[in-house]
């Protein structure tokens, strides 16, 4: 441990009466604070680097630290073999490289999918329930649906129907132009894969999920309100299409967790059991209670256990076995979301991030239930379908970012005039309290040393407020209570990393909501990481940080940034691919990141790019926001130009650099808004910020390949 005393050299001479801190064993034998340092160790490893940050815990199956140091995806899960591994460092080299280097020239921040990943989730979730259903001798089947609103975008939506239509996977969708994604989807899906309409509907979704029907898909219009019962009755009447109507209840079992506020009596959704009961009346007036085929339920995202699972499936059963008894013609139970994901590799059932289960014990707990329910009532038993989103997207997608720099812990060094110059110009109660924060220190009262140490930079605080102190001599008060507190252990040694991101845009669930995603550098986890930092993003706003992480940590492991070399740190946040893009926003025009697909193959590094797209230019995120960015260009383009013909320069010289400068401005408009790497600048020379590059499945590019985004599409009007 430093010595205090080392502050200054014990020559000084301080003013008559006063003592400096200048005894060299003040403080040798204070111990730290607590700081959840990495553990020390003379040798670090990839091992101790998966260990530190959980990676086998909440990574598993899909996720690990491979010898290399790096994150290696193994997109087929368990059945993945060492030589279809990813190197995730690999696949962000070739996103970000130029395209003169090989690269595709895409900006972070990036989020890269694995579709082999989804395609390996949506089996699992499918053999757990073919064991559960064989091993309990259960009499019906299971069929998944995927609930769009988890990612709503085309190719995972896409996937999820070629993937699924071997065993009659089906979409689920809450609005208007989800009920168009899904219905124009599933054309190409199982003809059995259900479309079911959740949401609140008016007559024109009614009408819509009626044409659905009317073209053969397996619609079914679940009721969340009571009154779209008679816009069912009387649209289907009028347009001659027999409805198959399902109807969402609410259950007394709720989860008591932040998402179980959905469930419940209180829940936001569905029919209480008298609401239920007239639904059944008036369809039977109607002559349409054989179109009642359909029981919906949800207990709430993120179910932390099996026992409250089979309490509430329990629950759910007894009433379609209800509406059996009641004449409808029910076939299917849909249990809804719910079947949580293990962010944090604790597997416990105390918490939102974790659950206590894995994919065979929620099925065997559901079909368990439903089967001894229907069996004590004697009914037949009913087709088992779920909507587990957040389960079956959050793995496939990896948001990388870089951290771009990282607050210092070096204080300003003190030579002994400076100190001296520093005290003489202190007033009387600030010089007292340096006098007793030395004489403390000789004492090895620690505790009253940060008493002064904090009142004597209140008072100088004071005199610089008050003009009697330089920004200085400040700065000296600051170093000196900075070596005080080092000294004696209570400093705070975490960093703040500043990120190429924008959590509002890419991670909005931890703002909003305090979601904790695991958090890890994508490589060099064979060095031990010397430091703790939070994360802060590009944003001009306080909020946007992340200060929570797994664990219950409020800091993350991270290393040094590389010193001058100009070497990249790279960032992952994993298990986000489920809500994060879709509720995502344009906090200070930040839009959303690039995206890569990203195929297994057998390539020498054993993945090939099979989509690639630059994220959202500032004219993009401009437009977001009703400007007209061609406009705007074209009134800078115009005073830019007014302002050259008064410089005194050569009329051939003036054309040159108003060229230059309108072509720089035509770039900044096609840029992406985030940090540009290498300090690359528009206005010297016009960067390629990227476009799009895709091709289909049957025409992969593997990552030796040559392959190139396209060039960027420049307005007509453009001077360049």
């Amino acid at each position: 441990m430093p010595a205090l005393g080392c502050c200054v050299e014990s020559a000084v001479s301080p003013p008559l009466g006063y003592s400096f801190l200048s005894t060299p064993e003040i403080f040798s034998s204070g111990v730290p604070l607590s700081t959840n340092a990495v553990p020390l160790t003379t040798h670090w490893s990839p091992e101790l680097s998966s260990d530190l940050y959980r990676v086998d815990g909440w990574g598993a199956p899909y996720f690990t630290v491979n010898s290399s140091g790096d994150i290696s995806v193994r997109p087929h899960g368990t059945y993945t073999l060492p030589h279809q591994e990813i190197d995730l460092l690999k696949v962000v080299k070739k996103a970000s490289d130029p395209i003169n280097s090989g690269g595709l020239g895409l900006q972070l921040p990036l989020v890269v999918r694995f579709p082999e990943v989804l395609k390996n989730r949506l089996e699992s979730l499918q053999s757990a329930f073919d064991y559960a259903v064989q091993s309990e001798g259960y009499e019906a089947h299971y069929q998944g649906v995927y609930p769009v609103k988890c990612n709503q975008d085309r190719f995972v939506v896409e996937d999820i129907v070629k993937f699924g239509s071997g065993f009659r996977f089906g979409l689920e969708a809450g609005s208007k132009p989800e009920l168009l994604l899904a219905m124009s989807s599933l054309c190409k899906g199982s003809s059995e894969g259900l479309l079911v309409c959740n949401g609140f509907k008016d007559a024109e979704y009614i009408s819509l999920a009626l044409v659905a029907r009317k073209l053969q898909l397996n619609t079914v219009i679940v009721l969340e309100q009571e009154e779209e019962l008679d816009l069912v009755i009387d649209i289907s009447h009028r347009m001659a299409v027999r409805p198959v109507i399902g109807l969402r209840a609410k259950l007394r079992t709720k989860h008591s967790g932040h998402f179980g506020s959905t469930s419940g009596e209180k829940g936001k959704f569905g029919l209480t059991t008298t609401q239920i009961l007239r639904v059944v009346r008036k369809l039977e007036e109607s002559g349409m209670l054989d179109c009642l085929q359909l029981l919906h339920f949800h207990i709430g995202s993120q179910i932390p256990s099996t026992a409250l699972l089979a309490d509430g499936v329990g629950e759910a059963a007894q009433v379609y076995s209800e509406l059996v008894r009641l004449g409808a013609g029910m076939k299917f139970i849909d249990i809804g979301g719910g079947l949580g994901i293990d962010y944090d590799g604790t597997k416990s059932s105390d918490s939102d991030v974790s659950v206590g289960y894995g994919l065979q014990d929620y099925a065997s707990t559901v079909v368990q239930a439903v089967r001894f329910v229907c069996d004590r009532k004697n009914v037949k038993h009913p087709v088992i379908c779920s909507e587990s989103g957040r389960a079956i997207v959050s793995h496939h997608s990896v948001l990388i970012f870089e951290a771009v720099s990282s607050t210092t812990t070096r204080s300003q060094e003190l030579s002994s005039v400076g100190l001296q110059s520093f005290v003489e110009k202190l007033n009387d109660d600030a010089r007292a309290d340096y006098r007793n924060l030395s004489a403390a220190a000789i004492r090895g009262e620690y505790d009253t040393c940060m008493l002064y140490a904090d009142q004597l930079k209140q008072r100088c605080v004071e005199q610089f407020k008050d003009g009697n102190l330089d920004i200085e001599q400040l700065a000296a008060v600051d170093a000196v209570c900075d070596f005080v507190s080092k000294a004696i252990g209570a400093s705070d040694p975490v960093r703040t990393y500043h990120v190429n991101l924008s959590v509002f845009t890419s991670i909005p669930d931890f703002w909003a909501i305090d979601q904790l995603f695991p958090i890890v550098p994508i490589h060099k986890l064979d060095e031990r990481p010397s430091a703790r930092g939070i994360l802060s993003d590009l944003t001009c706003d306080s909020d946007g940080k992340i200060d929570k992480f797994i664990g219950g940590e409020s800091s993350l492991p991270l290393h040094e940034l590389g010193s001058g070399n100009g070497a990249p740190y790279y960032l992952g946040m994993f298990l986000g691919g489920a809500y994060e893009e879709a509720l995502g926003g344009l906090h200070n025009l930040f839009g959303g990141p690039s995206v890569l697909r990203v195929s297994q193959s057998d390539s020498p590094h054993s993945f090939a790019v099979t989509y690639a797209v630059t994220g959202p230019s500032c004219a993009d995120v401009l437009r977001a926001m009703q400007h007209e960015p061609e406009l705007m260009f074209e009134t800078l383009k115009h005073r830019a130009e007014e302002f050259m013909h008064k410089e005194e320069e050569k009329e051939e010289d003036k054309e040159v650099a108003f060229a230059s400068l309108a072509s720089g401005l035509n770039q900044s408009f096609h840029n992406m808004p985030y940090l540009a790497p290498h300090s690359s600048c528009c206005f010297s020379a016009a960067a390629n910020s990227g476009g799009y590059y895709y091709c289909n499945d049957e025409n992969i590019v593997g990552v030796g390949a040559e392959c190139a985004i396209g060039k960027e599409e420049f307005w007509p009007y453009c001077v360049a």
